[in-house]
């Protein structure tokens, strides 16, 4: 296909990379407000900014498509106005820039105002071999909020764990290496086995008294962090029972 890719921001590099190496002709990315050539336009653009980025390209290419998890195709009608099938594809992955993404296995969530729009997406989803699957408007706020809990959450935690360690007299850095074993192993036995098998640690053990010991050494290290730590015990306590 010729692709035109909207958004210069770490998606949007990251997908023309991509997609240059899967032997599309790749015009892009360009700036907000910008119209690349191509047959298929992608908005790699904030949510905030699609239905301003498809009316800067309506009429200019058969296929336009966003690349949000949560946005609706209902932000695309500028472009389905001047004639456009609408699609919307969603790469489950995170990007924090640098070399061209291995895309192969990663989900793909897509939308198609049409079955040419979908199939679309599909093709585009299958040819950089992510997995791609059907998503419903009315999904669209549950599937990402999954995504953010996984993903952005994770970081959060990890960053009270250092935060944490530091007390202990782990710089950042020296905890990130440490811990790092530890959150794969983790998040591997949580995908293989699932929650309740996956969860270790006292208080699925019933350990209330290091449970004790932990919240006071947060409290001496880090208080603003204790309303979360409390959540998340008793979350945990759910999981376990």
């Amino acid at each position: 296909m010729k692709l035109g890719i909207v958004g210069k921001g770490r998606l949007g590099t990251a997908l023309a990379a991509a997609l240059r190496e899967a032997g599309h002709d790749v015009d892009g990315p360009t700036g907000r407000g910008q119209v690349p050539a191509g047959d298929v336009i992608l908005l790699c653009v904030p949510d905030g900014e699609i239905t301003a980025a498809a009316e800067a390209v309506a009429g200019r290419a058969g296929l336009v498509g966003h690349t949000s998890g949560a946005t609706s195709l209902a932000a695309l009608r500028p472009a389905a106005r001047g004639g456009a099938h609408v699609f919307g594809f969603h790469p489950l992955q995170t990007f924090a820039g640098g070399d061209t993404p291995d895309l192969h296995g990663i989900g793909c969530a897509i939308a198609g105002s049409t079955p040419e729009a979908l199939e679309t997406a599909r093709t585009l989803a299958e040819g950089l071999g992510m997995v791609p699957f059907e998503l419903p408007d009315h999904k669209r706020a549950a599937y990402h909020a999954a995504a953010s809990v996984a993903s952005n959450f994770l970081v959060t935690l990890q960053a009270m764990a250092e935060e944490v360690a530091r007390d202990a007299g782990l710089e950042p850095a020296q905890a990130r290496r440490l811990l790092a074993p530890l959150v794969r192993t983790t998040v591997e036995n949580w995908v293989a086995l699932g929650p309740q098998a996956a969860l270790t640690g006292p208080v699925a053990r019933g350990d209330e008294h290091t449970v004790s010991a932990q919240r006071q050494a947060i409290s001496a290290a880090s208080p603003q962090l204790l309303p979360l730590f409390d959540a998340l015990v008793e979350r945990t306590r759910a999981i376990a029972a």
